[in-house]
């Protein structure tokens, strides 16, 4: 695991709800508070219309429900690899805790120490989310570039997402 993130972690959740690919509900396993994660420093394609997927179909040159169909398969990825009822843990940077819409922004871990967030970008299911600065931003980078050029997970239906 990486060092960043020790002194950070917390532990004793449950997954939810898996979202979209980017973002759960969790559950605190001792007083079952629900919390919406949005994953620190990555992006996934969206699920349906909104502004967000617009400027995605601007930037990328996609077609909308083409965007919606790899959003899905997103979604499908993480939802094999960390299903509702998976124990997890977060961790949090102390400068970027909450996004613009209240959600808790985590690198979230499965039990075993996999990190989602550097596993969605590596199989090419999300993409850095360059608008921030997050401390894995630069790790995630080289990730990306690994599956674009190896033509994983999303790249395989297109290098332009």
């Amino acid at each position: 695991m990486n060092t960043i993130y020790h002194n950070k972690i917390k532990n004793r959740f449950r997954i939810v709800q898996v979202v979209d690919g980017d973002g759960l509900i969790i559950e605190n396993i001792f007083d079952k508070k629900l919390i919406e994660i949005r994953f620190l420093g990555i992006d996934a394609p969206e699920l349906k219309l909104c502004k967000k997927l617009y400027q995605d179909e601007r930037e990328t040159h996609l077609a909308a429900h083409f965007l919606i169909e790899l959003g899905r398969k997103s979604l499908n990825y993480l939802m094999e690899i960390a299903p509702p009822k998976t124990n997890i843990s977060i961790a949090l940077e102390e400068n970027n805790i909450l996004d613009v819409y209240g959600r808790t922004l985590a690198y979230v871990f499965l039990e075993d120490g996999t990190c989602l967030n550097e596993k969605m970008v590596a199989e090419g299911y999300a993409k850095p989310y360059n608008r921030f600065y997050c401390k894995e931003l630069t790790n995630y980078q080289i990730l990306n570039l690994n599956a674009r050029n190896e033509v994983k997970g999303l790249f395989s239906y297109s290098l332009n997402w």
